[in-house]
């Protein structure tokens, strides 16, 4: 019985381990192929290279408001490309608004590898690029998808301390990676274990922009109870 405890424990300490070694490679898929915006159905969206404040130049694409409408920053889930949310921001185009597709890096062929601080990164040189070009912050929509969400909800929350955006999508959102990981391992300590934590719990209040949050009701990655705690 000892024997066997023992080799319990190991087993479970290797997978611990393991888990904790490579949580980044289960946390993002990126795709690493992107195609052109005509060939992801968004011709008139252009391609546009930011820096990020550690050097990295990305690719991401930009489409400018047509209309005296605010622009759409959309900040994608965790897997694919930004050339995959092109039928997401299809509606939005066609009804005048811009739509800025945040490349991430290690994404669509970006350098990098993707990380919490570094997507961090990646959405300010987003938002510097909007300024440059003249779209105040008072005009971003920002839109973030599952994991994007994190992203979304730490930029609102940085921005607020100066201009407020205007307005905050979340789409599958999750109070913090550690809770939406302490679901899928719940025999795991998995809010310790987790490097990227993306608490957006800890943000959510401090804001100071309307707020939808979107969630399915059927959701098995991301449970609708971790999105509503959020509103």
């Amino acid at each position: 019985m000892a024997a066997f405890i023992a080799t319990a424990l190991v087993v479970y300490s290797i997978f611990v381990g393991a888990l904790f070694l490579f949580q980044r490679n289960m946390m993002y898929y990126p795709g690493h192929h992107l195609p052109t915006p005509a060939e992801s159905g968004v011709a008139e969206m252009a391609v546009v290279r930011v820096t990020t404040g550690d050097g990295l130049e990305l690719t991401s694409w930009y489409g400018k408001a047509t209309a005296i409408k605010p622009t759409i920053v959309f900040f994608q889930g965790n897997a694919g490309t930004i050339a995959g949310r092109s039928f997401k921001v299809r509606r939005y185009l066609d009804a005048g608004y811009g739509v800025f597709l945040v490349g991430y890096r290690g994404y669509g062929g970006n350098p990098g590898k993707p990380m919490e601080q570094g997507l961090y990164a990646d959405g300010r040189a987003a938002l510097r690029y909007l300024e440059n070009v003249g779209v105040p912050s008072a005009e971003w929509i920002f839109y973030g998808e599952s994991l994007g969400s994190g992203v979304a909800v730490e930029m609102a929350h940085e921005w607020a301390r100066r201009i407020p955006v205007g307005a905050v999508i979340l789409e599958a959102p999750f109070t913090s990676m550690g809770d939406a990981a302490a679901e899928h391992y719940p025999f795991v300590p998995a809010r310790l274990l987790v490097r990227d934590r993306y608490a957006s719990v800890d943000k959510i209040a401090g804001i100071r922009a309307p707020l939808l949050i979107i969630h399915g009701e059927a959701d098995r990655t991301v449970p609708k109870a971790l999105g509503k705690r959020l509103f």
